[in-house]
């Protein structure tokens, strides 16, 4: 059975983050195999240099963690992730938006950072914990709408993160044509199947190694 590694985004969006540390998450992220590392702006430099020629994308953060930053801002700062070597842009809708159901301002806020995206992967997080139901729906029909490639349920930095039922709910608006990215709080192995098996394409996590190690113990490999 194929490892779970290749599906998570190693995560490390501490504001306090020193330098060794992405340095150390980014080994990790070789010798785990995953999809990405995930990390705030200022260190997308040093990924970039730390994963080239191999198969470990890097991931970045835009208009985060609030998305309380204006469409234009959030455009800039995704343009400029990916000249310095982003490949996957993951950028917070204007909750205020969300919560004033309307779709064209969403719109409009994802379409901005997916065409300064220059190809890059667009991934839409809703902060889910602050939505209705209705307002997560309305959401992941605008992120379609734009042209974003993936939604996602949360920051892990608000009041909540991800849940099976927010991936159920995704996955029933999207169908087949976008991703869903499951992030916040999945720290477990049992959790993460749990967010696959809902619907996740790809996981979050800070917790990589506990995860992967559980699935290591569980297949008899440790």
């Amino acid at each position: 059975m194929q490892s779970i590694a290749s599906k998570i985004d190693h995560t490390l969006l501490k504001p306090d983050a020193t330098p060794a540390q992405i340095e150390s998450l980014c080994k990790e992220a070789l010798s785990f195999g995953t999809a990405s590392v995930c990390v705030n702006p200022i260190y997308v430099p040093l990924c970039h240099r730390l994963l080239a020629n191999s198969s470990v994308k890097v991931c970045t953060v835009v208009g985060f963690p609030l998305g309380a930053s204006t469409s234009k801002s959030k455009a800039f700062e995704a343009a400029e992730a990916v000249s310095l070597g982003a490949s996957e842009i993951d950028m917070v809708i204007s909750v205020a938006s969300a919560k004033a159901g309307d779709k064209n301002a969403l719109v409009d806020d994802i379409k901005a950072v997916e065409e300064a995206s220059s190809g890059a992967i667009v991934k839409v997080i809703l902060e889910a914990c602050l939505l209705t139901d209705a307002e997560k729906v309305l959401v992941c029909e605008a992120a379609l709408e734009a042209g974003a490639h993936f939604v996602k349920t949360s920051t892990g930095f608000s009041t909540g993160g991800a849940t099976v039922a927010d991936v159920a709910l995704f996955r029933s608006v999207v169908g087949d044509k976008m991703q869903i990215k499951a992030a916040g709080g999945i720290r477990t192995y049992d959790n993460a199947l749990a967010m696959l098996s809902a619907g996740a394409d790809r996981l979050g996590a800070s917790a990589t190694a506990l995860i992967l190690a559980e699935e290591s113990r569980r297949a008899g490999r440790i």
